[in-house]
C-alpha cells in the first residue's frame, strides 16, 4: 500500500512537470542548462569536503550520548539534551547532503526542471536573471550565492507550491535553498561545538561519579 502511494505521488510530480514543460521558452532553457552544469560540477566537487565536515563531529556526538547515559541526575539530562540536539543537526545535514547530491546526478533532467522553475514565476525575466547570476560560485559557496540571488526575485505561494513538484530543482530554489545553507553552516559549527561539549561532558561525568 505504501509503495503504491509513493509511486502515485511520483507519477503526479512527473505529470505536473510534464505539463509545465510546455510553457518553457528557449531563453529560459538556455539559462537553465548553463546553471545546471555549474550547479552539478560545484556540488560534485564538494562531495568529499562535505563528507569530511559531516564525519568529524560524529565521534564526539556519540561520546556525548554515551556519557549522558553513564552520568547521573541533572548532569545526565543536560548531557543527553546536548547530545540529542547535535545528533539531530548531524542527521539533518547528512540527509540534505544526500538529496542535493542525488539532485545533480542527471544534469539534463535538472536543467529541464530549472527551466520549468523559471516559467512558474509571474516574472520570468526577473527569475531568469536571478538564475543567470550564479556563475563564479564554488562548491557550497554556490548554494549561498543562489540564496542571495533569489532574494531579489518575487516568489508567490503558487510558485513555491509548483516548485515542490520538481524533485531536483526544488533544492536550488526557495525555500529549500535557505535550509540547505543553514544546515551547512550548522554542520561547520558542529565540529568545534561537539568537541567542547564532549570534553565538558567527560569532566561532568567524572566529577559526578566522585
Amino acid at each position: 500500500m505504501m509503495f503504491r502511494r509513493v509511486r502515485g505521488m511520483g507519477s503526479q510530480a512527473n505529470a505536473a512537470a510534464g505539463g509545465f514543460a510546455s510553457r518553457v521558452d528557449g531563453q529560459s532553457t538556455e539559462v537553465a542548462a548553463r546553471a545546471a552544469q555549474m550547479i552539478s560540477v560545484a556540488v560534485r566537487l564538494m562531495r568529499i569536503p562535505t563528507a569530511v565536515v559531516g564525519s568529524l563531529p560524529v565521534p564526539f556526538v556519540l561520546m556525548t550520548l554515551v556519557l549522558g547515559v553513564l552520568a547521573d541526575g541533572a548532569v545526565a539530562f543536560v548531557i543527553l539534551a546536548f547530545g540529542i540536539v547535535m545528533l539531530a543537526v548531524s542527521v539533518a545535514f547528512w540527509a540534505r547532503r544526500a538529496r542535493v547530491l542525488a539532485a545533480v546526478r542527471e544534469p539534463d533532467q535538472l536543467a529541464t526542471e530549472l527551466a520549468i522553475m523559471i516559467s512558474l514565476t509571474d516574472k520570468v525575466e526577473e527569475t531568469r536573471g536571478a538564475l543567470s547570476q550564479i556563475a563564479g560560485g564554488e562548491g557550497w559557496r554556490l548554494l549561498t550565492r543562489l540564496r542571495g540571488v533569489w532574494k531579489g526575485a518575487t516568489m508567490t505561494g503558487r510558485w513555491i507550491e509548483g516548485v515542490g513538484d520538481l524533485p531536483r530543482a526544488k533544492y536550488f530554489g526557495p525555500p529549500k535553498i535557505g535550509t540547505s545553507v543553514t544546515l551547512t553552516v550548522a554542520a561547520l559549527w558542529l565540529v568545534p561545538i561537539s568537541i567542547v561539549v564532549a570534553l565538558f561532558s567527560l569532566v561532568g561525568t567524572i566529577a559526578g561519579s566522585i
